[in-house]
C-alpha cells in the first residue's frame, strides 16, 4: 500500500518496472532501482548531517534527476521538503530559507553561483555535485500519511509568499486521483515542463512514478525543442500553462504542423485557456484528449473538464475531481443556485494543512464546512479559494474572477504586495503600487506606479536594472510609470483603483 511519498518508490522495489527508466534527463536515464538506491544513499547522508524527523530540507536545484533524488532522500530521512524555484533570486531564496526554518540546503555549485550568500550556515549546505551518496543505508523514521511532507511557497493576496503545508496523505491522494482520471499506466511517458515547486509540476512527477511510468524532463520551452522531445521520447502525456500553449500554437511553431502519434492527452492548468487555442489544438491533433483543469495550491487539483465536453464547453472548468466535492457559496454561507456567482469552496482528501507559521491566514482560508449538518456533528475543514465561479444547470463550473487582486503572470500567482516589497528594497522609491494590465485572454503584465525617493536623481532605467538583477522574471514589472504623488483613499492609503485607471487613460491618450 502507498501511505507516504516514499512508498511510491518502495512499491516498485524488485517489481516489473524496477529496471525501466523512471526519469529521463537529457542523455541520462535513471531506472527505478537506481533512483531508489541513490535516494536511500542520500537519505543516509542527510541523517548523518543531523537531520531528524520533521526538519525542513530546502531543495534549490534545477528540475533534474538530482532534484528527484533530493526529494525522495528527504522523505526517506523523515524530513519535510521545501522546493525552492530555481529561478528565484537571492532575496527570495533567503526569505524562504529563513521563513521555513530550513535545517539543511540541498543544492549544487551551479545554483550557488546565483545565491552566493544563502541565509543558512555553510555547514548545513550539501552540494550534490560535490558529495556522493553513502553506501550504507540508515533506518528510516516511521513517517505516516498525516505527517507534514512539503511546504509550497505561493503568493497570497497580501504580503510575502505563504508556505502551504501539505501532508504525505495529500500528495499521495493527489497523485492517485489525477492518475485515475487521466488513466495513467506504466506505459505512459510524461514530459515535465513545469517546475517541481509548482503543485502540478510535482503532481506530474509523483503520478508518473506511482504507476510505474517515465518522466522526461524538458527544460527548454522553445517550441521546436519541445516538439523534438515529444517525438524522440514517444511522449504520451503533456501538461502546460496557458502561456506555453500560446507559444506552441503560434504560426511559427511546429507543434500544429507535426504529427505526434504517441501523444494521447494534454492538460492545462494555471489559468483559463482561450477558446481559440483550445479549438486550434483540437483541430490539429484530433486524436489527443484535452483536459482543462483548475486547482489551487491549498488543495492541489479541484476540477477538470472531461475531454468529451471540451468541444461543447471550451470555457468551462468542468466538475470536481474524484474524491472531492466543490461547493459554490454566497456571502451568507449558503449554496448558490445555477447561474449564481459565489466563492468556490473545496472539500476532500487533498485539502492542505494550512499555512506554515501563519495561523491568521490559515484561519481565513481553512475554515469549517459552511453547512454544519453535512458533517454529522463533526467539524470538517475546507478551503475557501477566493475564486468566484458559477455553475450551470448541468453542474459545470465557470470561472468569474478573484476576490483579491492576485496577478496571473507567466503561470504564477503574484501578489502585488510581493512585487512592491522587492521594489521598495531598491531604496529608489518613496512609494509604489503594483497592478496588472491584460495583454490577452490569458496573460497579464505587471505594471508599477512609483513615486521617486529623490526625483532629481531617479531614473526608470536604474529601477528596471534593479528589478532584473534582484527579482525573478515572473515578478518583474513590464512597465514603470512615474508619478510625483499618489492619489489617496480617505484612510490615507494609495488609491489603487484610481492609479490603475489613470495609467490606462494615460496610455490610451499616448
Amino acid at each position: 500500500m502507498v501511505y507516504t511519498v516514499a512508498d511510491i518508490l518502495k512499491r516498485h522495489h524488485g517489481g516489473s518496472v524496477a529496471e525501466k527508466p523512471a526519469v529521463v534527463d537529457g542523455q541520462r536515464r535513471m531506472t527505478y532501482a537506481e533512483l531508489l538506491e541513490q535516494s536511500l544513499g542520500y537519505a543516509s547522508l542527510l541523517q548523518e548531517a543531523g537531520l531528524t524527523r520533521g526538519d525542513r530540507v530546502a531543495i534549490f536545484l534545477r528540475r533534474s534527476v538530482e532534484a528527484v533524488i533530493a526529494l525522495f532522500a528527504t522523505y526517506f530521512a523523515g524530513g519535510v521538503a521545501v522546493i525552492v524555484n530555481e529561478a528565484l533570486r537571492p532575496r527570495q531564496v533567503n526569505y524562504i530559507l529563513e521563513h521555513s526554518q530550513a535545517s539543511l540546503l540541498l543544492t549544487d555549485s551551479r545554483q550557488m553561483l546565483y545565491v552566493p550568500d544563502p541565509a543558512i550556515d555553510r555547514a548545513r549546505i550539501i552540494c550534490v555535485d560535490e558529495t556522493k551518496a553513502l553506501a550504507t543505508v540508515g533506518s528510516p523514521p516511521s513517517t505516516i500519511g498525516a505527517d507534514l511532507a512539503l511546504i509550497i511557497y505561493t503568493s497570497g493576496s497580501t504580503g510575502l509568499p505563504k508556505g502551504v503545508m501539505v501532508s504525505h496523505a495529500n500528495l499521495v491522494a493527489g497523485a492517485q486521483i489525477v492518475a485515475d482520471y487521466l488513466g495513467l499506466s506504466e506505459r505512459d511517458v510524461l514530459i515535465s515542463l513545469l517546475p517541481f515547486s509548482f503543485d502540478y509540476g510535482l503532481n506530474q512527477l509523483l503520478g508518473a512514478l506511482l504507476v510505474g511510468g517515465t518522466l522526461v524532463i524538458q527544460r527548454s520551452t522553445f517550441p521546436p525543442d519541445v516538439c523534438n522531445t515529444l517525438r524522440r521520447e514517444k511522449v504520451t502525456g503533456m501538461a502546460g500553462v496557458p502561456t506555453l500553449w500560446l507559444q506552441l500554437t503560434e504560426d511559427r511553431s511546429p507543434f500544429t504542423r507535426l504529427a505526434f502519434p504517441h501523444l494521447r492527452y494534454i492538460t492545462n492548468t494555471g489559468g483559463r485557456l482561450p477558446e481559440p487555442v483550445v479549438r486550434r489544438i483540437r483541430g490539429t491533433h484530433p486524436h489527443v484528449s484535452v483536459y482543462l483543469m483548475y486547482g489551487l495550491t491549498e488543495a492541489f487539483r479541484s476540477t477538470y473538464l472531461p475531454p468529451d465536453q471540451v468541444d461543447g464547453r471550451p470555457t468551462s472548468m468542468g466538475k470536481a475531481i474524484p474524491n472531492v466535492e466543490i461547493l459554490v457559496v454566497n456571502d451568507e454561507g449558503r449554496l448558490c443556485g445555477a447561474g449564481e456567482t459565489g466563492e468556490l469552496v473545496h472539500r476532500g482528501a487533498t485539502v492542505a494543512m494550512g499555512y506554515w507559521r501563519d495561523p491568521e491566514s490559515t484561519a481565513k482560508a481553512f475554515r469549517p464546512h459552511p453547512l454544519p449538518a453535512a458533517g454529522g456533528g463533526r467539524v470538517e475543514t475546507v478551503v475557501f479559494s477566493g475564486d468566484l465561479v458559477k455553475r450551470d444547470a448541468e453542474g459545470y463550473l465557470y470561472f468569474v474572477g478573484r476576490r483579491d487582486q492576485l496577478i496571473k503572470a507567466q503561470g504564477f500567482r503574484v501578489s502585488p504586495d510581493e512585487v512592491e516589497h522587492w521594489v521598495f528594497e531598491s531604496d529608489l522609491v518613496a512609494n509604489v503600487v503594483a497592478f496588472a494590465v491584460s495583454v490577452n485572454e490569458v496573460e497579464q503584465d505587471i505594471v508599477i506606479a512609483v513615486a521617486p525617493k529623490d526625483p532629481a536623481t531617479f531614473s526608470e532605467e536604474r529601477l528596471a536594472e534593479f528589478c532584473k538583477r534582484e527579482m525573478p522574471q515572473y515578478l518583474r514589472p513590464r512597465d514603470i510609470w512615474r508619478l510625483e504623488a499618489f492619489p489617496q483613499t480617505t484612510s490615507g492609503k494609495p488609491d489603487r483603483v484610481r492609479i490603475k485607471r489613470a495609467y490606462e487613460e494615460h496610455h490610451q491618450r499616448s
